[in-house]
């Protein structure tokens, strides 16, 4: 973001001349950009070197929850190339030591407890009815009473039956009034049991002055800053999506695209205009390439922009979960297969009697033959067995 002008005349003067020779530099740069850097610059960015998982959740801004196990939910497989050492459910075991929340940001995840205090205090949330907020009232002091509560407990407590859930299906009431009281800050997720959320009363909510845009900026870089470089037409469906996370912003939302392509630095490429935060310093294309091969999560921030994946890798990944059997063309879950700057094909992995079982389909019908791929391969497969505490078939 552009550092306010200080006082005086020559301290204005001396910022006006450091912002033009950043301009300018940053123009100059610009220019250069090719598509390879771009993929290169993506690929770089966001899958840093294994570090901490504290640390790793913090660099990434957040993470995207997904509760499909094939062969581990999204978060794990999202975090396992990015945490040294990382075994599937070491998030959920470890998040009452890591300072984090989980809450809904442009997608629902897990994220510092820095950020989710920027989504509050959410206003314009649906109305309840008399009833739903008698029930919802005894929900809170049952938590106040309690600490922290699984939602059978609360069931088993209070009862109170089922409702249509948006998807047309039966959902229990109680657990839909904890899902809203978290989302309106009167609650938050002390921790799972296996996958299931515990609720603890929420913590004080920030106020804040509605006309200071400053905080929607905030929320905007934080989600810039994880899908980076993105193209325009990406830009302002992912600032878009922050109507859910944050919807006191919803009417802020376009004029904010506007200020934000005015905070980033842009450059055109083949006729795209791309994004990108501005302290940020392009990686060089040249030298050795990475030899490691990669799974990535449906949802890694390298793959979650489907229009960028496909001027990246010219072809189209889709998450084939909730597709029919029958008009599947990648696979109940194909985790993409990075290998170098591209990405190749994809993978299918599942456990079955107790060992790693893996299959691959090629975007160019056939594996790469090179010895390099091959051993990445190998190595990635062996990874996946130490995450998952698995063997392998052959």
């Amino acid at each position: 973001m552009h550092q306010p002008l200080r006082g005086s005349a020559a301290d204005r003067a001396d910022d006006r001349e450091r912002l033009v020779a950043t301009a300018a530099r940053q123009a100059r740069v610009a220019a250069m950009v090719q598509l390879r850097h771009l993929k290169r610059y993506a690929i770089a960015r966001s899958l840093f070197g294994p570090t901490s998982l504290k640390r790793a959740i913090r660099r990434l801004g957040f993470v995207q929850a997904d509760p499909i196990r094939a062969p581990a939910r999204a978060q794990d497989l999202t975090l396992r190339p990015r945490v040294a050492g990382y075994r599937a459910g070491d998030l959920e075991r470890s998040y009452g030591r890591l300072g984090i929340e989980e809450d809904f940001f442009v997608n629902y995840g897990f994220m510092p407890a820095d950020l989710r205090a920027l989504l509050h205090p959410r206003s314009g949330l649906r109305k309840m009815s008399r009833s739903r907020l008698r029930q919802a009232q005894r929900i809170l002091e049952l938590v106040a009473e309690r600490g922290t509560v699984h939602p059978r407990d609360v069931e088993a407590e209070l009862g109170s039956g089922t409702e249509t859930n948006w998807w047309g299906g039966a959902s229990n009431v109680t657990t839909r009034l904890l899902e809203y009281l978290h989302f309106a800050g009167r609650l938050r997720v002390a921790g799972r049991e296996a996958g299931i959320r515990l609720y603890a009363p929420g913590s004080a909510l920030p106020t804040r002055d509605p006309g200071d845009l400053s905080t929607l900026d905030a929320l905007i870089d934080v989600a810039v800053g994880k899908y980076a470089p993105l193209p325009s037409a990406s830009l302002a469906p992912l600032i878009g999506r922050l109507r859910y996370g944050a919807p006191q912003w919803r009417a802020e939302l376009r004029a904010a695209v506007a200020r934000a392509k005015q905070r980033l630095v842009s450059a055109n490429v083949a006729g795209t205009e791309w994004f990108w935060p501005r302290d940020e310093v392009m990686p060089p294309t040249s030298g050795d390439m990475d030899e490691s091969v990669r799974l990535l999560a449906p949802f890694d921030p390298i793959v979650w922009d489907r229009r960028r994946f496909e001027l990246f890798w010219g072809w189209q990944y889709r998450f084939e979960a909730y597709t029919p059997k029958s008009k599947r063309k990648l696979g109940y879950y194909a985790l993409p297969l990075l290998w170098r700057d591209e990405i190749i094909g994809w993978g299918n992995l599942s456990v079955v009697a107790g060992r790693l079982d893996a299959s691959f389909g090629y975007v160019a019908g056939k594996a790469p033959g090179a010895r390099a791929f091959k051993r990445g391969l190998e190595e990635e497969l062996a990874a996946f067995e130490n995450f998952l505490g698995l063997r392998r078939t052959a």
